[in-house]
């Protein structure tokens, strides 16, 4: 099962990266695969800690994807590293072991340390809609343009029907992202 999740790691300076990902729930932590190159890959690999985030607030995950990074964090409580301030839970990992890729290397981390903060009541169909859509926008270089233009004709569905500020506010910041690469590389 892949979980998507937010992922805070940080550099030898202490600074933080904040970074969407799915991670590969293991029986005993994590199997995490970020694409080379990546700044999350090289912070984990540095410091062999990483902190996995749950959170709802998907403006978080579109942030991340256009620009928008800083977002409160606070010290780990058990690893050197920093979890999501307004996170509902995170988890505290370490790294154990690495399966070496050119592409994607698989990371299997050991979970140290779990806390919840508030109880996650669910996602509607607006968050859903703003996951998905954060989605294609990573692989917008990746993705047939029919593809996309087809995805978010259905995902605003969802929206529509189920939207409050949060999610209004994510999806516009990811248009504008995906407005942008059309522009730019001259799709219709």
């Amino acid at each position: 099962m892949i979980q998507e999740t937010i992922i805070t790691t940080q550099n030898p300076k202490g600074q933080v990266h904040i970074a969407p990902m799915g991670v590969h729930v293991m029986a005993d932590g994590y199997m995490i695969m970020p694409f080379r190159p990546s700044t999350t890959l090289e912070n984990i690999l540095t410091s062999k800690t990483v902190v996995i985030n749950f959170c709802d607030d998907v403006r978080i995950f579109a942030g991340c994807l256009t620009d928008r990074r800083d977002w409160p964090v606070q010290k780990a409580e058990k690893i050197s590293g920093y979890f999501l301030k307004n996170t509902l839970a995170h988890q505290e990992l370490e790294l154990i072991r690495t399966e070496e890729d050119q592409t994607r290397p698989k990371l299997y981390c050991k979970t140290i340390h779990t806390v919840n903060h508030s109880p996650f009541r669910g996602f509607n169909r607006a968050q859903y809609s703003v996951l998905e859509l954060a989605i294609l926008v990573s692989r917008l270089n990746m993705l047939p343009w029919e593809k996309i233009t087809t995805e978010i004709e259905y995902l605003k569905i969802g929206l529509e029907k189920t939207a409050g500020e949060r999610e209004l506010e994510a999806w516009h910041w990811l248009m504008a992202k995906i407005e942008t690469f059309k522009q730019e590389n001259n799709r219709s």
